[in-house]
């Protein structure tokens, strides 16, 4: 049987790139729930607001997890390399946020975001989310678990 890409989305070279906030679980234990959500609004905002900047789009959020896009809905000669500014420049606004949240909230926050480029079919949902299927969100993911705080990984490109 032949699917339609229009209908189950569409195969693509794309840069994933997954952002986390490092010792969530424990953040979240020690803060009342209204703090912690306010918290993670700030980050996500800051985080979009970062991606749409270097031409990415932000595919899911995930709890303090964000999968983000390079190449799509659009591509662009430099995903990648926009993908690692884009990092780079959100690990930066954080740790500005995070000073505010010391203030506020007694705690800091800190990112771990990893990226790879690869080949994967993802299919655009209601709203503004995406889903992404194959190995190359599974290796962004890998590869930011790997990373140490405030840092942007990337893995080679097979």
């Amino acid at each position: 049987m032949v699917m339609s890409s229009s209908s189950y989305g569409e195969r693509r070279q794309l840069t994933v790139m997954f952002s986390d906030v490092v010792g969530s679980t424990e953040l979240s234990s020690q803060l009342d729930p209204e703090d912690w959500h306010g918290i993670i609004s700030q980050y996500h905002q800051t985080a979009a607001n970062v991606v749409r900047r270097f031409d990415g789009h932000v595919a899911q959020y995930l709890g303090d997890g964000i999968l983000i896009l390079f190449g799509y809905p659009k591509a662009h000669e430099h995903d990648a390399e926009q993908a690692v500014r884009a990092g780079l420049a959100l690990v930066e606004e954080i740790k500005q946020l995070s000073d505010s949240l010391e203030v506020q909230f007694g705690k800091r926050i800190a990112l771990r975001i990893g990226i790879h480029t690869g080949e994967v079919m993802v299919r655009q949902e209601a709203g503004d989310s995406s889903n992404i299927f194959g190995e190359t969100p599974n290796i962004a993911a890998r590869v930011q678990s790997a990373s140490e705080a405030n840092a942007v990984c990337a893995a080679e490109t097979g």
